[in-house]
């Protein structure tokens, strides 16, 4: 329903530059009832990685024939261009804008790894370029959109702990807060096992999802698994959030050992990081892990215990480096460009 946006003067909005964190999901989005749409087979719940972000700046220019991607320095073509170009179609059809785009992106943590680029990336370019168009969207508006570009970026664009609503329609599946950042003092320590580009992205995982006879019982029990969850964040209940984060994970990634052809995501340092964690909450130290579509683990636990956690996961054999991140904010406008 276009009606439900307005216009602001062309002239001043242009040009806008937004920035966005990645998230980290504990109740995982993993399959889809509408892949165009990004319709998930189930809910998810998310809390957003303050530090990490993508900044990305679009120009709606009539100076050029065509949309044009510049990701880390790099000029981008091929699929990485069209995907960012079908989502900068649906801005120009709701602005009613004939104008290609020049759209200019920076991450500062590695892309396509598993620490959620493609969420910070669509929900940053779905802020940038509806402001730029002279759209005002509201958040829900904003999250639908991002969703259409990548489904977790739709948990970008609110703050804090952020659940995503699977809804059954278009209109309906849209992510919202549950709890500001600062409501828990949870970080996200980031094991990173590899900064190469994974073979099988997520996007790509989504089609496979529904050929695992255990996808079924997985998306059945997802309720359950929100509940348990959600209940756990707004109670700070570690130990119940430690159980149902690590289960759900678990469950993802039997998904993907058992979907035709199997996706293998995890290494031999993946699985010492899990066993290492398991140890640690052996001896009361608050931690868990979960893993999202690669090889890199983000283990949480809560602030105090930040320092300790980056150490000893540091001196684990095939860590490369500890990335650390507390609980972050919504995705907003900048002021400044590149």
């Amino acid at each position: 329903n276009v009606n439900c946006f307005s216009r602001k003067n062309k002239m001043n909005t242009h040009s806008a530059t937004a920035l966005a964190h990645p998230n980290i999901a504990f109740i995982k989005y993993w399959g889809n009832i509408d892949h165009d749409l990004r319709l998930p087979a189930n809910g998810s719940l998310s809390m957003n990685l303050e530090g990490l972000f993508t900044q990305t700046e679009v120009t709606f220019t009539p100076d050029i024939s065509s949309d044009e991607l510049v990701l880390n320095r790099r000029q981008i073509t091929g699929p990485g261009l069209e995907r960012v170009s079908r989502l900068l179609d649906r801005v120009r059809q709701l602005a009613k804008l004939d104008d290609f785009a020049r759209v200019t992106s920076e991450n500062n943590f590695p892309t396509g790894v598993g620490v959620a680029s493609s969420a910070s990336a669509f929900a940053a370019l779905s802020l940038a370029a509806s402001h730029a168009a002279g759209l005002e969207l509201d958040e829900r508006q904003l999250s639908r959109l991002a969703r259409t570009g990548s489904g977790s970026a739709c948990r970008s664009i609110p703050g804090g702990f952020v659940e995503w609503q699977a809804g059954h329609l278009e209109a309906d599946s849209y992510a919202f807060s549950i709890a500001p950042a600062e409501h828990w003092d949870l970080v996200d320590c980031i094991a990173v096992v590899t900064t190469e580009h994974k073979p099988t992205g997520s996007t790509q995982g989504h089609f496979l999802a529904a050929t695992s006879p255990l996808q079924p019982a997985r998306v059945l029990d997802t309720p359950r698994r929100l509940e348990i969850c959600r209940t756990a964040i707004l109670e700070q209940d570690f130990e119940t959030f430690a159980a149902i984060t690590e289960l759900d994970s678990n469950m993802m990634h039997a998904v993907m050992l058992t979907s035709t052809p199997p996706l293998i995501y995890w290494q031999p340092a993946t699985l010492a990081i899990m066993r290492s964690v398991q140890s640690l909450r052996s001896q009361n130290f608050p931690v868990c892990y979960t893993i999202d579509a690669g090889p890199n683990v983000h283990v949480i636990t809560r602030v105090e215990y930040a320092g300790q956690l980056t150490e000893t996961l540091t001196n684990i054999p095939g860590v490369e480096k500890v990335l650390t991140a507390p609980t972050g904010g919504p995705a907003h406008l900048v002021e400044h460009g590149f």
